[in-house]
């Protein structure tokens, strides 16, 4: 029962979904709640909630990692993202005025970064295929399924050096940061599902790859969209994949910003170390996406599992709450003075 209670808090990401099927399902001011309740309500709840840095004893890890109801929580991510994309799309066989087809496309939006992305990049880390499945099943609701390939085998080996276009650069606003991320990590995924194709040798290595193949299946996805609900339904689905992607791409931003790796002798650079990640242990912000903010612990051991990730003392925190941080990105002025003193703060 103990091991159920400790579990069910990782269930709070799912008030989203429920906040979601309201917004398709009703028109006006519940359009827009999802929205609300992610950029207002928790980045103002988390000013008054103090970070909580504790981490769990050895006997609580082992418990925890061996406990599988962690792992069947993130899995039903899966239906339930499918589901609502579904309510979603059916949504607009009724006419509704442009406002409230603003808010469906945004809420369907945050469920594409925080499980269509999110909850993947958790699944896409692990070692069996059936999880990995269903991580691509997720990113193929979001579009963004090159990020399985380019996360996993990209920015987790180049993260903090000149040669991560998910890293950002001290100074660099995020709006630059987008297209250097979005060119940047598409083209990455194609040269390294490329490069693994030859490896492997096999025959028409630019089109026998994995890449391409999730190329294929997005075409499909889109394409079933279009002849069942049409062109215009189909378009406002494509908007929220992208702005799930645009959600991804921001928490890349503020996870990495400004750091960087040492460069060694020859072209070798140091190993990742806990200063190279932007952390938070604000409670909310972490539960809300499965512990993504102990990032440093992430990048140390990618295959730990979300719900035993630590907090590393040597690790720079963030003044908040990942939403919150999001939200201050976009008013790159504010961004820079606070996080620039941050950086003093940790003589980054």
């Amino acid at each position: 029962m103990i091991a159920f209670i400790k579990s069910f808090k990782y269930t709070t990401p799912f008030v989203l979904y429920v906040l979601s099927y309201l917004a398709f399902t009703h028109t006006g001011i519940w359009c827009w709640v999802p929205l609300l309740y992610v950029f207002f309500f928790i980045p103002v709840i988390e000013l008054f909630i103090a970070p909580d840095p504790k981490n769990l004893d050895e006997v609580e890890e082992q418990l925890a990692k061996s406990n599988k109801l962690y792992d069947f929580i993130v899995w039903m991510t899966v239906p339930l993202q499918y589901l609502l994309l579904f309510i979603f799309l059916f949504s607009f066989k009724q006419e509704i005025a442009p406002i409230d087809i603003a808010g469906r496309i945004i809420g369907m939006g945050l469920l594409c970064g925080a499980f269509g992305i999110n909850a993947a990049h958790e699944l896409g880390h692990r070692t069996n295929v059936f999880e990995q499945f269903l991580a691509k099943l997720l990113l193929l609701t979001s579009l963004y399924m090159h990020f399985f390939i380019e996360h996993n085998k990209g920015h987790h080996k180049h993260v903090a050096t000149p040669h991560d276009p998910s890293t950002a650069k001290f100074k660099q606003t995020v709006y630059a940061f987008w297209i250097q991320t979005f060119v940047g990590t598409y083209l990455s995924a194609w040269h390294i599902a490329i490069d693994e194709a030859k490896k492997k040798n096999k025959i028409f290595p630019l089109l026998n790859n994995e890449m391409f193949l999730f190329q294929l299946v997005q075409i499909a996805f889109v394409g079933v969209i279009f002849y069942f609900f049409g062109l215009y339904i189909m378009l406002y689905f494509v908007g929220a994949a992208f702005m799930g992607a645009m959600l991804l791409e921001t928490v890349n931003y503020i996870e990495h910003y400004g750091l960087s790796r040492e460069k060694g002798e020859g072209e070798l650079y140091e190993r990742v170390k806990p200063h190279h990640s932007w952390n938070s242990n604000h409670i909310i912000g972490r539960l809300m996406l499965f512990e993504l903010s102990r990032h440093s612990d992430h990048h140390y051991l990618a295959s730990r599992k979300y719900q035993i990730l630590r907090n590393l003392e040597e690790a720079p925190q963030m003044p908040t709450g990942y939403p919150g941080m999001i939200v201050l990105s976009l008013f790159p002025p504010i961004w820079f003075s606070i996080m620039h003193k941050q950086m003093k703060k940790y003589s980054l």
